[in-house]
């Protein structure tokens, strides 16, 4: 049989989500805790490679396994072998023939941005401090121009060996909760530090360092004309969309219902 898990994490001290030779991982500190109940050295499927320092609500992996458990027992195994800073919060049955990564049809992430002339001392880990005060309104209009298909070239890193740079947003959001400037983004699929790239360009607008507009800048398909790349600590991934025959959906956190609490 198939399970799939929904998952959260700090990822301050890991170097990103794919196992890595002498780097701490999420998926290293998972699969040790999957052969610490199972007693089987079993690779996992993932919906989303996020960068090191990067967050998750809501990741999703699966694996098969013959071993029968309910799913409270599977839970609290797993949780039990991992450090405090990863959880896994659900599990549900799959079909044989689904996969965390291809099956998604949608995936959704979130930046926090602190804006405010004092440091934000608790939150310091999960969010970007820009002391700057930042237009709302300029950055809610170059986000919309974001919107639909196209050929993100200007927003990905140099190293990014993605081969097909086209892509679909489908969704941008811009939320202000005091000095909290949270802005969501949902695509088919992200090139390598897109969405970093992107919020820092925005920033940068929206301080008036930089002339061209979001639209001029995808049109120019090069790098150079983007902004810098936001920091990675304050890059939420909120999880995958699935098809709803699948009957498992991301958590759809919203990052701004968390900051308000």
């Amino acid at each position: 049989m198939r399970l799939a898990f929904t998952l959260e994490y700090d990822g301050t001290d890991f170097s990103g989500f794919q196992r890595q030779k002498n780097a701490p991982t999420i998926q290293e500190q998972l699969e040790d805790a999957i052969k610490a109940i199972t007693g089987s050295e079993i690779s996992i499927n993932y919906s989303g490679r996020t960068d090191a320092g990067v967050h998750a609500l809501s990741q999703v992996f699966d694996f098969d396994t013959d071993i029968e458990r309910d799913n409270k027992n599977w839970i609290d195994g797993i949780n039990s072998n991992l450090p405090k800073t990863i959880s896994v919060k659900q599990v549900f049955d799959v079909p044989e023939d689904f996969n965390s990564r291809f099956s998604a049809i949608e995936r959704r992430y979130s930046y926090v941005i602190y804006n405010s002339k004092n440091k934000p001392l608790f939150f310091d880990k999960f969010s970007h401090w820009v002391s700057n005060e930042l237009d709302i309104d300029t950055m809610e209009t170059q986000l919309k121009m974001l919107n639909g298909e196209h050929d993100f070239s200007s927003f990905r890193s140099s190293s990014c060996n993605s081969k097909n740079p086209i892509k679909k947003i489908s969704h941008t959001d811009i939320q202000k909760i005091n000095n909290f400037i949270v802005i969501t983004i949902a695509s088919n699929a992200f090139l390598q530090n897109m969405v970093r790239i992107i919020v820092g360009t925005l920033i940068d607008i929206a301080k008036n360092e930089n002339n061209y507009s979001i639209s001029e800048i995808i049109k120019k398909n090069d790098r150079q004309f983007a902004g810098k790349t936001a920091p990675s600590k304050g890059l939420f991934f909120l999880g995958p969309t699935y098809p709803k025959s699948l009957a498992i959906d991301s958590l759809e956190l919203a990052i701004f219902d968390r900051l308000k609490a």
